[in-house]
């Protein structure tokens, strides 16, 4: 479940060499575009300090009817391999308590609480365990919730093409 899979974030997007801006249809990202997958880019920097490139699948998105409303929603492997991490970074000024929700097909999966908030928004975190990561592979879209009032919700469509593949193709 989307809610109970969240864990501690013990990085920024930086630490693994990615910065993300999530307000411009055109975020940047350091590292090199390895590979597209559907809407899906694969980016692969090696951090400071680090002995070893990482890769990150990521999809940068902004709602359709709030251009300064967006996301960034990253999937990576730990560097020990263990484990698979969906982290989301949105803007600065939603409403934390109220979580980030997610949508697939239309079917509610739960939410996930933010960790911690930097300067450039703040970061929800889950570990991709089997349920919610063939939920994405199945699915045909995605649409996070963050809200900026108690009462208003914001729908904020990701596109699930290639994402399979793209998974399929992280190191």
């Amino acid at each position: 479940m989307f809610s109970v899979a969240l864990r501690n974030f013990p990085a920024v997007f930086a630490a693994i060499g990615l910065a993300v801006v999530p307000l411009s249809a055109n975020a940047q990202q350091s590292g090199i575009v390895r590979s597209t997958h559907g809407a899906w880019k694969m980016i692969c920097d090696t951090p400071a300090g680090a002995a070893t490139e990482q890769c990150a699948l990521i999809q940068n998105v902004v709602a359709e009817d709030r251009p300064d409303m967006g996301l960034s929603v990253v999937v990576l492997r730990t560097a020990d391999r263990k484990a698979e991490i969906l982290r989301v970074l949105v803007p600065l000024g939603v409403l934390l308590p109220n979580g980030l929700g997610l949508y697939v097909d239309g079917k509610d999966i739960g939410k996930a609480y933010f960790a911690k908030c930097f300067q450039d928004g703040c970061y929800a975190e889950v570990i991709l365990e089997d349920p919610l990561l063939s939920t994405l592979k199945s699915g045909q879209s995605a649409t996070f919730i963050v809200f900026q009032t108690p009462e208003e919700g914001i729908g904020i469509p990701v596109e699930l093409s290639g994402f399979t593949e793209g998974f399929a193709a992280l190191p």
